[in-house]
C-alpha cells in the first residue's frame, strides 16, 4: 500500500510538471506570436552585462530573476548598473519588480556608454519603496515617476516585498509609464513642457540627458536589494 501511495504521488508531480510545461510553452509561443522578445531566460545573463564592463559582484540569477545584492559594509562591493547587450529606438518595454523595505532602484532607458553613468542620458522609470525609503522625496521621484521630471497624481502601488507590473513604452519623443495595468506618466522629449521641467531640475548639469534616441536599457544598482523578472520587449517600428 505504501509502494502504491509513492508510486501515485509521482505520477501526480509529474503530470502537475508536465501541465506547468506546456502552460510555459504556451505562453512563450503567444509571446512570440505577439511581437514580444524575452530579454531574460531566468537562468542566467544571456543578453545582459555590466554598464561599461566595469568589475561587478553585485547582480545574480536568482530564483528564476536578475536580483541585486545589498550594499555590505567592509565587504567587496563592487557594484554598477546591469544594461541589455541590445540597443532600441522606438519599443514596448515590460518587466515586473519587487524592492525591498527602503530599497531604491530604477529602471533607465535609452542610455549611452558614452558617458560615466546610465543616468547621465537614459530617463529613469523609478522604482521605490515610497512609504519606507528613509529621508524626504519629493514627489517626482516615486515609484513609476520620470525621476526628476514627472510626478504622479495617483497610482496602485504594491508595497514593498511584493511584486508590481511596469511598462515603458518609447514611440519616437512620445513617452509613457505604466505601473499595475495603468498609464501614470505620459511625456514628449524636445516639447516645450519637458525643456522647461529639465532646465529646473538636476538634468540641467546633465548634457547628454535626454538626447540619445537609440539606447541600452539599464536596471540600478543603487546599493538596496531589488528584483525583476518577466522581462521582455517588442519594437514600434
Amino acid at each position: 500500500m505504501k509502494s502504491f501511495a509513492t508510486f501515485l504521488m509521482a505520477v501526480v508531480l509529474l503530470t502537475a510538471c508536465q501541465s506547468k510545461k506546456e502552460e510555459q510553452t504556451a505562453s512563450d509561443t503567444n509571446t512570440a506570436a505577439e511581437g514580444w522578445i524575452t530579454l531574460f531566460d531566468g537562468q542566467s545573463m544571456n543578453g545582459w552585462r555590466i554598464f561599461k564592463n566595469k568589475p561587478n559582484n553585485s547582480w545574480e540569477v536568482l530564483d528564476g530573476t536578475l536580483h541585486c545584492k545589498p550594499f555590505v559594509e567592509g565587504a567587496d562591493n563592487q557594484r554598477s548598473d546591469l544594461i541589455t547587450e541590445g540597443q532600441y529606438d522606438n519599443f514596448e518595454f515590460s518587466f515586473e519588480w519587487k524592492i525591498s523595505a527602503q530599497g531604491n532602484s530604477g529602471v533607465i532607458y535609452l542610455c549611452s556608454e558614452d558617458y560615466n553613468e546610465s543616468y547621465e542620458t537614459g530617463p529613469e522609470y523609478q522604482v521605490l519603496d515610497d512609504s519606507g525609503y528613509p529621508g524626504q522625496v519629493s514627489s517626482s521621484n516615486l515609484s513609476a515617476c520620470n525621476y526628476d521630471m514627472h510626478g504622479i497624481e495617483s497610482k496602485k502601488l504594491n508595497p514593498a516585498g511584493e511584486w508590481n507590473e511596469g511598462k515603458i513604452v518609447v514611440n519616437n519623443k512620445k513617452v509613457e509609464h505604466w505601473l499595475n495595468g495603468e498609464k501614470v506618466v505620459e511625456y514628449e522629449t524636445d516639447s516645450e513642457d519637458w525643456i522647461a521641467r529639465r532646465n529646473s531640475s538636476k538634468w540641467k548639469d546633465f548634457p547628454g540627458y535626454g538626447t540619445v534616441s537609440n539606447g541600452h536599457i539599464a536596471l540600478q544598482d543603487h546599493g538596496n536589494e531589488v528584483w525583476y523578472r518577466n522581462l521582455k520587449i517588442r519594437s514600434l517600428n
